[in-house]
């Protein structure tokens, strides 16, 4: 008798990968387990022992979102000296990662549990706990634009974080409708001569 051959090995990061597509295609509640294995290609049994359930994949989904995908667009706010091309930069990359034909529309930040069953609040509340990750990102680049002279010391922080995160989250919502790239850098353009304390640009570029 020929010995057995070994089972393929499980690629955990892969499986992940697709859970998270799929997550942030059709959202936490609309995808169900049958949904998850079919796509990763294992039974519910190997999905439970590797990740431990639907929930609970999820928030690794979404944590794999973060540091491969959300994160490479707030990342814009460290990259540029000047406050205002800091958000202009993160706004478009933005954009781009909302737009990417080989990625599920919007931002799964936003979408993935915008509304859920009482039972399933744990998961709203862990996606809000994300969205506040980012403000505290945008307030303290924006922080340091005051302490630097970049912005008025009387300038409505708390006002013009809000003014980013509505930007930001409408862009996701006018992707998920199928606005093409184009419209949605146009939109940033607009929002950006918004910005307060503004200078002649033209020269700056």
């Amino acid at each position: 008798m020929s010995p057995r051959g070994r089972p393929r090995a499980f690629d955990r990061d892969a499986a992940l990968d697709t859970a998270m597509r799929v997550f942030w295609e059709y959202g936490y509640e609309a995808t169900s387990v049958s949904d998850l294995t079919a796509a990763m290609g294992i039974g519910s049994p190997s999905l439970y022992a590797a990740f431990g359930g639907k929930e609970a994949l999820f928030r690794e989904a979404v944590e794999h979102y973060v540091r491969h995908y959300g994160w490479q667009a707030v990342n814009e706010l460290d990259r540029e000296p000047a406050v205002w091309r800091a958000v202009e930069a993160m706004l478009l990359a933005n954009v781009g990662l909302y737009t990417d034909p080989a990625l599920p529309r919007g931002c799964m930040i936003v979408d993935a549990a915008t509304n859920c069953a009482p039972g399933n609040d744990a998961v709203r509340e862990f996606l809000a706990g994300q969205r506040r990750a980012t403000r505290e990102r945008i307030a303290a680049r924006l922080r340091r634009a005051v302490t630097e002279g970049e912005l008025p010391a009387d300038v409505d922080l708390d006002a013009l974080v809000g003014f980013c995160e509505t930007v930001r989250n409408g862009l996701s919502n006018l992707a998920r409708d199928g606005r093409s790239a184009d419209e949605l850098r146009s939109i940033v353009d607009i929002a950006m001569n918004a910005w307060p304390d503004r200078r002649d640009r033209s020269r700056e570029r």
